[in-house]
């Protein structure tokens, strides 16, 4: 009588192997002895291929996950995902990350996720954490971790021979990548008075949307921006086609740009684009997009032009804080240009703080960001490509640090503006490297839904009524035209002609309108 066969529990990296050579053909029967399994076992591996492949592709490869030997998501599985992002992005960025550092941060993403529950960034939550990531103790002590120089300047030097052996010029090289915007964010000493940050509209918000910069190496080829929000139209979209939209939207419910929406991007938008571009410079429509390491992206021989031409690359881990482009300060000044802007925007408008700050819908974030992204020089594109492509950048110029003059610009603005007497340069600078997670920075949440609906005056349509107003002789009030500027956006954002020019210059009209209304307001009280 056979003896009992001992229980053998497989790691991620044996199921993976299994499901390798169950594709080269090699049968469950065999398998099962060679991994002393059953063959049931075997059976159930490759119905759950898929997931399989899933977890391993969406773990850091350095982090040890393939020893782990199974796949229990956490109770909260959208704070497990940004957690890990961001700490990912902290490993890159060489940035110390302590087990105390690590619950604070989690209690911020639950909080600004909105996320139900009674949720406690434990000892016994940190620790399961980092089982499920694999992530070794050593990374939990506050030791600094660094990117991989040996393993970037290796891909630099076999980037560089095949740029050579493609015969690629910079205009067909091109680089992406994304990063989250929390576009309510606002400096802590401004705007927010210390009684209102106590009420609840001032807790971590939810607002946050991803955006992603590409472009090529020469800083000339910008694509539009790339955004990814929650909702798939929301309410500040109410009468637009999504087509018009000076960006290329997409909705989704993960906190990171899933496989699905990266293919359809790369597929739809990407891939024509680039063709336009070399077509209109006399040049093979053949370019290679460089982006990080695959979790966040799908397979290589998943992502190319129809004819084999356009193809993209990928970084080794942990070395993108070291040369890739897009992080090489280009997405950081998009969102020191957007929080410029919107601090610009708050002082023309010249109204209290909370109502400006009600006002402002996704849609307003939405121009905002693709107008800091049109800010962007060429020139500090070119040089973010410097590690990758020397000498690409000789010609581009002075290095001016465009941060520190803005900071210093709207500083000086808001210290003589009602309610931001406070401010200082280091505050405004602090809050343009911030990332909402830390005193320099708050957040207010959207105030669109309940209240708007209780107050559907301030938007009514056109009735023949009102006709009247339209004629020179008579007087028309300030709400008048709000009302009618808000109307004439919709019927833009309907069009599929108009101009981004266009709908700016009306933005910027709407603006001065709501000044005027606030100063009419103030002398009649």
């Amino acid at each position: 009588m056979l003896g009992k066969r001992k229980r053998v529990v497989l790691t991620i990296k044996d199921k993976l192997d299994i499901i390798k050579k169950l594709e080269e053909g090699i049968s469950f029967k065999k398998l099962s002895v060679v991994y002393g399994i059953g063959e049931s076992t075997v059976r159930d591996i490759k119905k759950n291929k898929e997931r399989i492949i899933n977890y391993a592709n969406s773990s850091d490869p350095t982090s040890g996950v393939s020893k782990r030997k199974s796949m229990k998501s956490s109770t909260y599985e959208e704070l497990d995902r940004v957690m890990i992002e961001w700490f990912n992005q902290q490993k890159t960025d060489g940035i110390p990350v302590s087990g105390t550092i690590c619950a604070k941060q989690a209690k911020f993403f639950f909080d600004a996720l909105g996320m139900e529950g009674d949720f406690n960034a434990s000892s016994g939550w940190l620790t399961r954490f980092k089982q499920r990531h694999g992530i070794p103790k050593a990374a939990g002590k506050g030791t600094k971790l660094k990117g991989d120089e040996t393993a970037a300047s290796e891909f630099c030097g076999n980037f560089q021979e095949f740029v050579e052996r493609e015969n690629l010029q910079p205009e067909q090289i091109y680089g992406a990548d994304q990063t989250g915007l929390f576009w309510k964010c606002l400096p802590s000493r401004t705007l927010a008075l210390e009684t209102e940050q106590s009420t609840s509209g001032y807790r971590s918000s939810r607002e946050r949307i991803i955006i992603m910069c590409c472009a090529n190496a020469t800083g000339l080829h910008k694509l539009n921006l790339c955004v990814v929000g929650k909702a798939k139209k929301p309410r500040a979209f109410k009468g637009a086609d999504l087509s018009n939209l000076p960006v290329t939207y997409f909705s989704q419910k993960s906190a990171w740009i899933e496989h699905s929406v990266f293919r359809q991007w790369f597929e739809k938008y990407f891939v024509p684009q680039v063709q336009k571009h070399l077509k209109s410079k006399g040049l093979l429509e053949k370019a290679v997009l460089l982006l990080d390491f695959p979790p966040a992206h799908p397979n290589e021989e998943l992502l190319s032009s129809d004819d084999g031409r356009i193809i993209v690359k990928y970084l080794p881990p942990n070395v993108t804080s070291l040369i890739q482009p897009m992080s090489q300060g280009v997405l950081a000044t998009v969102k020191r240009y957007y929080r410029a802007g919107l601090l610009q925007k708050y002082m023309d408008e010249g109204i209290d703080p909370k109502m400006f700050w009600k006002n402002l819908t996704v849609l307003d974030a939405i121009y905002e960001v693709s107008r800091a992204w049109n800010m962007v020089k060429s020139s500090t594109i070119t040089k973010a490509w410097k590690k990758l492509l020397p000498g690409n950048e000789e010609n581009s110029g002075m290095n001016i640090d465009e941060g520190a003059i803005l900071a210093a610009n709207l500083a000086t603005v808001l210290q003589n503006t009602e309610d931001c007497e406070h401010v200082d340069i280091e505050n405004i600078d602090q809050w343009f490297d911030s990332r909402s997670n830390d005193s320099s920075c708050q957040v207010l949440t959207d105030s669109e839904g309940a209240e708007d609906q209780a107050k559907p005056a301030e938007h009514k349509p056109f009735s023949k009524t009102r006709k009247t107003e339209l004629n020179p002789e008579k007087h028309i009030s300030h709400k008048a035209a709000l009302e009618w500027t808000e109307n004439l956006l919709d019927y833009l954002e309907q069009q599929d002609d108009m101009l981004l020019s266009d709908k700016l210059v009306l933005r910027r009209l709407r603006t001065i309108i709501r000044r005027k209304q606030k100063i009419q307001n103030s002398k009649s009280h």
